[in-house]
């Protein structure tokens, strides 16, 4: 039957001869219908080390690219579709993310899971396989990394996580392209990041540091409550084994984090589900770990500041650090539609894909 009705439509001039018809068959159509795929596909990025070191290479150069002569990636992504689902509030994300596609060709959908949460009337499984068969990516920003394992499990299309409880690796690559405009290399520098350790900024710099081959010193309140996962520990400690790799500490200690570092890093203490009787007390451990004009002195003269946004002022930096000469947090934002671009290209026409 599927033949005859092959032959009927080439008959009338609907399907040329040699085009690729779909499969009634295919457990995934996309797969067929929608072309040949890159070696590897699909590709999911859980973390930033869900990418290897020549990858994020391939990614950033695109990224310098297509940041500087755009018209040659009007058609990269030319009718392709990116679903985008989000449970968390987010301003930086979801505009560049949908601004990119638009750039590209493509378009971008947004998709709020309040509407419909993920894994309640429908499992993460079916939610999975079903958008795989629509749409040609997938990113997420969720309040648990479970939700972004699952989906990549299930899914047979790429999979971003665009932020969890464990990672932000569309963050890492435009923290990455700022990096390269303003020191012109990754490896051999050091950074610094202070705070409240226990977060997803954290955990994917110091995966960053390592895979890149710079070193990072995490610092902040010497608490259970503030102090770097232990998983995160043993994972970038083999990282840290690959030729080439850079290396991390962990302290207690502001001025010691800091001193003749090339880049101070700050995220913010009240991210999204802190409550607000929590504000005092996490208030009380986290301002001895402040960034301020004079902090920024023990540093080398030529060294930035970065915050992935959004900041408040007067609590983990102060507006003199944030808003001074050595602040590049408004790069690192622009960046992301860049690195973004240049990550959903890869993923989704191949790594090494040129216009």
């Amino acid at each position: 039957k599927h033949e005859k009705m092959l032959a009927a439509a080439r008959r009338s001039g609907l399907l040329q001869s040699g085009v690729r018809a779909m499969s009634l068959k295919s457990s995934s159509g996309k797969a067929i219908w929608d072309g040949p795929r890159p070696a590897g596909y699909p590709h999911h990025i859980k973390t930033i080390a869900s990418l290897k070191k020549d990858q994020i290479d391939s990614i950033l150069d695109m990224a310098k690219d297509l940041k500087a002569s755009p018209q040659k990636y009007l058609k990269a992504l030319d009718k392709k579709t990116l679903l985008m689902l989000f449970e968390k509030p987010s301003l930086r994300t979801r505009v560049s993310l949908e601004t990119g596609m638009h750039q590209l060709g493509g378009q971008g959908m947004f998709y709020s899971l309040a509407d419909s949460p993920l894994g309640k009337k429908e499992t993460i499984q079916d939610t999975g396989k079903v958008v795989s068969r629509f749409v040609d990516a997938v990113t997420m920003r969720v309040n648990s990394r479970l939700a972004v394992e699952e989906m990549a499990a299930n899914a047979t299309i790429p999979v971003i996580n665009a932020l969890d409880d464990y990672a932000h690796p569309c963050q890492m690559l435009a923290d990455l392209l700022t990096i390269i405009e303003h020191k012109g290399k990754l490896q051999g520098l050091k950074m610094a990041f202070v705070g409240d350790c226990q977060n997803n900024m954290t955990y994917d710099l110091m995966r960053t540091a390592v895979v890149m081959g710079f070193h990072i010193n995490v610092a902040g309140p010497k608490s259970a409550d503030f102090e770097v996962e232990w998983g995160v520990v043993k994972e970038c400690e083999e990282l840290s084994k690959v030729p080439g790799a850079g290396s991390f500490s962990i302290g207690n200690n502001l001025n010691e984090a800091i001193k003749d570092v090339d880049i101070v890093y700050c995220d913010s203490w009240m991210s999204y589900g802190i409550a607000s009787d929590e504000r005092a007390e996490r208030l009380k451990a986290l301002m001895p770990f402040q960034v301020t004009a004079a902090s920024m002195e023990v540093t080398k003269p030529d060294s930035l500041f970065m915050n992935c946004l959004p900041a408040m002022r007067g609590e983990e930096q102060t507006a003199d650090v944030i808003d001074g000469p050595k602040s590049i947090v408004f790069d690192q934002a622009e960046n992301r539609l860049h690195a973004q671009k240049a990550l959903l290209v890869s993923l989704i026409n191949g790594f090494g894909w040129r216009p």
